[in-house]
């Protein structure tokens, strides 16, 4: 994949929310310093977004939107990183690769922005394309499915096609875990990690500090999740996921590097 060396195991994303209502960590002031802290703990890319996706979020204007992620994507890439913009919306992403991001991860998968697709085509670099049916305003509403497995890798399906049509080389397929998913859901979704990487595309799991953690810990708060979120990231790495998107990047670190050793012949 273009930008990213290959590293034998499955690769950790840590997570930098320049957003003030983000439910984990860091505000605009500190985002890059909270960045730097998750490269020293072992990250080997940083997902920078500007824009809350929880459910019941609202949107950001645009112009807020870059206002806060430019000056983090570019500092970070000035530092070292590889750094990843989280963003639906095309002009967003055209400036954070501008200001040195290697990849877009897209949570609408090119559907909240007619013009994502043939942007990132555009760009040249790799993609993130997640399970999406909605904005986070009314996402749960439409957590309705046949089954969620075959539905989900359907859908999956299409906009790896969609982006392949497109013109852009390299698509990885996120299954959106929380995202317009019941627990239940979610679950399934963990368990049949082997289908989604039957869609012949790379896999990211995003499950860290999610609410179907926090139901199955009897309600623990999101900060005290990073345990059970290290514990996904187990099983995404032994199933052979190529990353995990998470907020505690030194305990998956140790959990992929752990199952990397375990699989060696």
């Amino acid at each position: 994949m273009k930008g990213f060396p290959e590293l034998g195991r499955t690769r950790v994303m840590g997570v930098v929310n320049v957003t003030p209502d983000s439910f984990s960590d860091a505000h605009l002031h500190d985002a890059v310093a909270h960045g730097r802290r998750l490269m020293a703990a072992g990250a080997d890319l940083l997902d920078v977004g500007g824009e809350s996706t929880r459910p019941g979020a609202a949107r950001v204007p645009c112009e807020e939107e870059l206002a806060r992620v430019l000056p983090v994507v570019r500092a970070l890439a000035e530092a070292g990183a590889l750094v990843s913009v989280d963003t639906t919306r095309a002009a967003v992403a055209a400036a954070a690769v501008e200001a040195g991001a290697v990849m877009v991860n897209d949570v609408s998968g090119g559907l909240a922005d007619d013009e994502m697709l043939a942007t990132v085509a555009r760009l040249d670099v790799p993609y993130v394309a997640m399970h999406w049916r909605g904005p986070s305003a009314d996402m749960q509403t439409k957590a309705v499915y046949d089954d969620v497995v075959t539905d989900v890798c359907a859908e999956l399906a299409a906009r790896r096609d969609a982006a392949a049509a497109a013109g852009v080389r390299d698509v990885v397929l996120d299954p959106g875990l929380g995202f317009a998913k019941t627990a239940d859901h979610n679950w399934a979704l963990l368990r049949a990690l082997p289908s989604l990487l039957s869609l012949g595309r790379p896999v990211l799991v995003g499950a860290s500090r999610k609410a179907f953690l926090g139901a199955l810990l009897d309600g623990r708060p999101a900060a005290e999740r990073d345990a059970a979120s290290a514990a996904v990231t187990v099983v995404a790495a032994t199933a052979g996921a190529w990353g995990v998107r998470v907020h505690d990047v030194a305990s998956s670190a140790d959990a992929v590097r752990v199952v990397a050793e375990l699989g060696r012949s």
